[in-house]
């Protein structure tokens, strides 16, 4: 066989993908693994532990459920690396298995860690007296009141239990004639899973204990024979009809009510569980016998989270200084003139994303700012973004919000913003019926000297100012006319389905990200090829799309030294010979969630390099961002955020050793070999004032130098 003939057998093989599902196990895996590692404090340990039980469970009710549909549909397509749906489902029940039993494992050796420094997480047979006559009030008080126990008969039919409910089984005897019978209580989502017992060391009991230890003062005349805990998982996809002839918001909150009601795609049932009782709600709830998983441990994991808070602030990170561009103090405050003077980069959550809100509260409050637009794709309870846009549409601004009804699970929140927006005023638009709006943008338009002139933020991450001080994002400020004209044309599109004959700046998806992205890669191709440098970096979540995928293979082929930091799902085999020998992949995974999105190509040039074309952007290379959603990806030209993202920032990213994985061309993930003093980027960045925010600040030694010199 001819080597080039080798080449192209590869390429066209599937066995040069990933899968999808696999990979983000891989992830979740990697989560799961700082939950073990000793270097962390423990309750941040106990935290990725959560964390890595919540992912499972998103996993379970969205690319599970999906998965099982197809197959009940007979549907048999298979994925890029050649599986079949069940082939699928197969991988993921072994590899998933493995997982919830590390959980386990997990778990158990962090409460002996926590018994050692006093913290306890007792059963009911560790109770003193005094114990039990507190938790009797306690269970009076705060628990009895919303019980609910129905017992299962013709005329109490079986309770419908909410998705990620928890509920208990109890087989009973009448006190009185002897009878048994089956009664269900349900666990309020609201009540604390852990309820915490008086005195100087801290000691938890778990809720469902404390439910069984007082199940007399909840059934009274009743005793109980067995019982056993179990937890559904729904299918959460939304079915939302498209017919244009319907009032979509309606059809939208029809479709979010219904999805509680989604089918059950599993059942976990606590060990050992009394086979009669697993028969009785199996037969009830209707699910397959594949879908009943016994778990010898804790029911629901994703609940230890709500122990954090209560947990002493020695066992967890130690706080840093949240940073705020100095360059925005420099012109007292005032965000307008800042930006004006040259354009700003704020890296969340190092520095603080306070002047996101500023910008727009200054925005609203500005007697001369004529129009606000922006995109909302998520934002918290509480959104003081969402307070400063019903501020401005109040004081008789022209406010417009694009609010994407289908975030998953913000749907009702995001509901609810849009009402409020439009009794204040504002003009609120939900987009594409068959798109998600994903791109991250305000525009402001404000009367200077007789005259229109614009202001954006264009952001990688959602405006939600509780995740940006754990995920790592990037804020982007300018006031360049194309940038801000291409913004204008974007929200025109948006709200009237106007599509833009052509941007200056902007690349948007679904329109022409992907063949953008193409011609960049291909055009490094062309640099190797003349004999220059030919380099990629990129930075994202999840690299999936087959196209992006294969040109990346046919550039590395080509000579391109291609760096790629993914956090999450990556389909792309790095490191195999003849295909992609010069592709490196690893992921970060630690303090911070790695969010951000920055796509670098060196542009004939060996790079860092002032030379290269950098963009920041909203969108993972995965077909449903570059096909099925609206995205941004924004070209830095600026000098300063230009070195600040590629020679600080990605550097950095590259450079990190504490908490990067590589992914080796087998597909499985290796942490790096590190010391103490190997660099993490998370510690870096919460220690070195970024560039672009320093202003009068800004000293002579750039950070990016400073990384030139780390190993």
């Amino acid at each position: 066989m001819s080597h080039k003939h080798q080449h192209s057998s590869i390429l066209e093989s599937q066995e040069r993908f990933i899968n999808r599902e696999t990979s983000w196990l891989a992830f979740n895996a990697r989560v799961l693994e700082e939950a073990y590692n000793p270097h962390v404090p423990l309750a941040q340990r106990l935290n990725f532990l959560a964390i890595c039980a919540s992912n499972l469970d998103e996993f379970t009710m969205v690319r599970v459920a999906g998965l099982k549909d197809y197959v009940h549909q007979g549907i048999t397509k298979k994925s890029t690396d050649g599986l079949t749906p069940a082939e699928e489902l197969e991988q993921i029940y072994i590899r998933s298995s493995i997982m919830v039993q590390q959980q386990h494992e997990c778990w158990q050796g962090l409460r002996d860690l926590f018994k050692k420094e006093g913290i306890s997480f007792i059963k009911v047979n560790e109770l003193s007296k005094d114990d039990i006559a507190y938790l009797e009030t306690y269970f009076l008080e705060n628990i009895f009141p919303v019980l609910t126990p129905i017992a299962i008969d013709p005329a109490h039919p079986f309770p419908f239990l909410p998705n990620l409910g928890l509920a208990i089984a109890f087989q009973l005897q009448s006190r009185r004639d002897g009878k048994a019978k089956i009664a269900i209580v349900p666990l309020p989502p609201r009540l604390p899973r852990f309820v915490p017992l008086p005195g100087k060391k801290q000691r938890f009991l778990m809720l469902e204990e404390l439910i069984d230890l007082f199940l007399s003062t909840l059934m009274p005349g009743f005793q109980k024979i067995d019982s056993t805990l179990f937890r559904i998982i729904r299918d959460s996809e939304l079915d939302v009809e498209e017919e244009q002839d319907e009032n979509f918001v309606r059809n939208f909150e029809r479709a979010v009510k219904q999805r509680r009601r989604g089918s059950v795609v599993q059942i976990k049932f606590a060990a050992p569980a009394p086979k009669h009782l697993v028969q009785f709600v199996t037969e009830q709830i209707k699910v397959e016998m594949a879908d009943i998983i016994e778990v010898n441990g804790m029911l629901g994991m994703s609940a230890l989270r709500e122990l954090y808070d209560q947990l002493p602030d020695k066992l967890k990170f130690s706080p840093f200084n949240v940073r705020f561009p100095e360059r925005i103090n420099d012109y007292e405050g005032d965000c307008f003139a800042a930006i004006a003077a040259k354009d700003i980069v704020v890296h969340h959550p190092f520095e603080s994303f306070d002047v996101v809100i500023q910008f727009l509260r200054q925005a609203a409050a500005d007697p001369d700012v004529v129009s606000i637009k922006q995109t909302l794709y998520r934002t918290s309870k509480d959104s003081p973004i969402v307070k400063a846009l019903i501020v401005a549409a109040e004081a008789g601004k022209s406010v417009t919000a694009l609010i994407e009804l289908k975030a998953r699970f913000d749907e009702e929140a995001n509901l609810q913003w849009a009402r409020d927006l439009e009794r204040a005023g504002a003009q609120v638009v939900y987009g594409f019926v068959k798109l998600k709006t994903h791109a991250k943008v305000s525009l402001v338009t404000r009367r200077e000297q007789g005259k229109l002139v614009s202001y954006a933020h264009f952001g990688t991450g959602n405006y939600h100012p509780t995740t940006a001080k754990l995920y790592t994002d990037l804020s982007f400020f300018t006031c360049d006319a194309d940038l801000c004209r291409d913004a204008a044309y974007l929200f025109n599109y948006l709200t009237g389905y106007a599509p833009p004959n052509d941007f200056k700046k902007l690349v948007i998806a679904p329109r022409d990200m992907r063949d953008h992205l193409i011609k960049l890669i291909e055009a490094e191709m062309g640099f190797v090829k003349h004999g220059k440098p030919g380099t990629i970096w990129a930075k994202m979540n999840s690299l999936v799309d087959p196209g992006i995928i294969d040109a990346l293979y046919r550039a590395s082929q080509a000579g391109v030294v291609i760096e790629l930091v993914v956090r999450g799902i990556c389909c792309l085999r790095p490191g195999v010979p003849g295909l992609s020998e010069h592709i490196r992949v690893k992921s970060i995974v630690g303090r911070f969630l790695e969010h951000s999105r920055i796509y670098c190509f060196g542009n004939g040039h060996a790079m860092p390099s002032s030379h290269a074309k950098v963009f920041i952007g909203s969108a993972d290379w995965m077909p449903r961002n570059l096909d099925w959603r609206v995205e941004l990806m924004i070209p830095i030209e600026n000098p300063t955020v230009h070195e600040q993202i590629l020679g600080q920032i990605m550097m950095a990213n590259l450079k990190d050793e504490k908490q990067s994985w590589e992914l080796r061309p087998e597909g499985i993930y290796q942490r790096l070999p590190h010391n103490e003093h190997s660099l993490s980027a998370h510690e870096y960045f919460m220690h070195n004032p970024s560039l672009s925010g320093r202003g009068k600040a800004l000293k002579k030694q750039k950070s990016s130098q400073m990384l030139a010199g780390k190993k």
